[in-house]
């Protein structure tokens, strides 16, 4: 039996190394993946990912940049319990929350929508870098440059290990 994945690129490509999510899968375009993994450079478009993810995804990993204090450039592995996540569907349908928010599209925000949407997956992971630099700019920092090799690996290794559990 195999799962299901999506592997999705977040981020804005304006803003320097929040673009890395986006870098990673233009870099992996081509790359031969398991016929149930699906590649896709969601950028900041939330609700398209978390649409896109009612097509029967299992599995989601989400590449991006993320400060968690780490050294610019550190690529870390994060597993989200997707059972975890608040579910923010009723402040959002009170007008007391947005339903996204461009700047804060971390897994939690993409599952609570997906929630919302009565969506669910069984397994999230965050493949992290730690941003140098946030600031208006197109391209990536070379801390965040380095790491793309790294965190191409890490998500193929990923996709070859969780497709066939």
């Amino acid at each position: 039996m195999t799962a299901r994945m999506l592997v999705a690129g977040v981020g804005n490509i304006f803003l320097t190394d929040d673009g890395f999510g986006s870098e990673v899968l233009r870099r992996m375009a081509g790359t031969p993946t398991p016929p149930d993994v699906h590649l896709l450079d969601a950028g900041i478009r939330g609700v398209h990912l978390a649409y896109q993810l009612l097509d029967g995804y299992e599995v989601l990993v989400v590449v991006d940049a993320a400060q968690r204090g780490h050294a610019p450039g550190t690529v870390t592995l994060v597993e989200v319990d997707p059972n975890e996540v608040p579910d923010n569907s009723a402040q959002v349908a009170d007008g007391e929350a947005p339903l996204v928010d461009a700047h804060g599209l971390e897994p939690g925000a993409i599952l609570s929508m997906l929630g919302s949407l009565g969506g669910a997956v069984q397994q999230v992971y965050l493949v992290a870098c730690e941003p140098a630099s946030l600031d208006d700019g197109i391209g990536l920092s070379p801390e965040a440059e380095a790491a793309v090799a790294p965190a191409i690996s890490l998500v193929e290794q990923l996709m070859w290990k969780e497709v066939s559990r």
